[in-house]
């Protein structure tokens, strides 16, 4: 079919809520997609760093083809091994208490909401369900998620919003402490805020957000959805930080292709949430939590975390030296590209996808998040095709 049959087909089915490149992706191996012509292309955006391993990891796709030949699905309403290895592993790597399994990261951060708001009424009662985020922060797109999100271009439509989200500016922790009162029952952070256009706080900062909560019996949340699963060059980003949280948020990248979300707490908040205060129908099926385990265990291990770093290292080297690149910020495999004023960052998505490179944009800046298996071919590639398009302004 031509690409216009194509995409009136979508328009007569699918809801527009996506602005997509036109491109019809057909099957892809690791760090390369190839269209229905077969024609390549370098993806440095790994499905919005969901294929952690890039397309097609044999050993992945034996994983979820083993468990898909036994059974697709059980109800949480039994016991299964698949799901019970993943949440061990999940546990022992994170060094988290338990975990809770949904479909996604707006999922894990509800649970993570629902979670703080419980421990703090199971303490203090009534009255002190105030959950601080930061100000550029993203977590989800749902009703409650939405209002945990830092953002006012997110805040509309949808009225009403859940209440109880306040915003404190990023890396000030003075500001912080100043809306800590006794309605406060969390902070909720991202160590680089990726939608936000990939901010990362600083070390300090992520450091007096765990201080101060301690002092004020607070619940650190540290979101990590986007940053986790290796992403930032470690298993998760706080890490970096040498900083242990309260309950962390995981998604995308875990579950290397298939949908999950995870919310794990350290040990003291196993009980919170009791038998019918939370659940999701399909969060922890048995093919995504074999193929998450699959992830976990090629991922968690130094010489592939120092691997990710090491290209994450190249890439900024070599972006720094492209025409119109004012800035390079991020950590690992989690790059934003800053501009200047002659250069629009869609524009540049839009060519470079014509020139077979996929990439995406956050807010005014170009973002990388390529697969953590890209090869050092696919990633010289790539940025080679970066560097040609962004000299069409010259």
């Amino acid at each position: 079919m031509s690409f216009e049959s194509v995409k009136a087909q979508h328009d007569s089915a699918l809801m527009p809520t996506y602005g997509r490149f036109p491109v019809i992706l057909n099957h892809g191996r690791n760090a390369t997609a190839f269209d229905d012509g077969g024609a390549e292309y370098i993806d440095f955006g790994s499905g919005i760093g969901v294929t952690s391993l890039g397309y097609c990891d044999p050993g992945y796709v034996k994983a979820v083809t083993t468990q898909l030949n036994m059974a697709q699905h059980f109800s949480n309403l039994y016991y299964n091994e698949t799901q019970i290895d993943c949440a061990v592993s999940l546990c022992r790597r994170t060094g988290m208490a338990r975990v809770f399994f949904g479909n996604s990261g707006a999922e894990a951060n509800e649970c993570a909401i629902k979670l703080a708001r419980k421990y703090s009424f199971d303490k203090y009662g009534k009255g002190r369900s105030t959950v601080i985020t930061l100000c550029n922060s993203f977590h989800g797109r749902t009703v409650t998620t939405l209002a945990a999100t830092g953002q006012d271009v997110f805040h509309n439509y949808f009225f009403p919003f859940t209440g109880d989200f306040v915003y404190a500016p990023a890396n000030d922790l003075d500001a912080l402490k100043a809306m800590i009162d006794d309605t406060t029952c969390a902070v909720m952070i991202e160590c680089v805020q990726g939608e936000g256009g990939v901010m990362p706080l600083d070390t300090a900062y992520i450091q007096g957000v765990r201080a101060l909560c301690d002092q004020h019996d607070l619940l650190m949340i540290v979101d990590e959805v986007q940053t986790g699963i290796g992403r930032t060059g470690k298993l998760l980003a706080v890490e970096h930080a040498d900083v242990k949280p309260d309950v962390v948020t995981l998604a995308k990248g875990l579950g290397g292709g298939l949908p999950i979300g995870a919310c794990l707490c350290r040990e003291g908040l196993e009980d919170v949430m009791g038998v019918g205060m939370h659940g999701s129908t399909f969060g922890g099926n048995p093919v995504v939590c074999a193929g998450a385990k699959y992830v976990l265990e090629t991922v968690d291990n130094p010489d592939f975390l120092k691997m990710v770093s090491a290209k994450g290292d190249f890439a900024r080297r070599r972006l720094e030296t492209m025409p119109h690149v004012k800035e390079v910020r991020g950590m690992g495999l989690m790059l934003g590209v800053v501009l200047d004023d002659k250069v629009n960052a869609k524009d540049v998505a839009n060519l470079c996808v014509k020139c077979g490179l996929l990439i995406l944009t956050a807010k005014s800046l170009l973002r990388l998040l390529p697969p953590l298996t890209i090869s050092k071919d696919e990633l010289r590639r790539g940025l080679s095709i970066l560097e040609t398009v962004l000299k069409e302004w010259n």
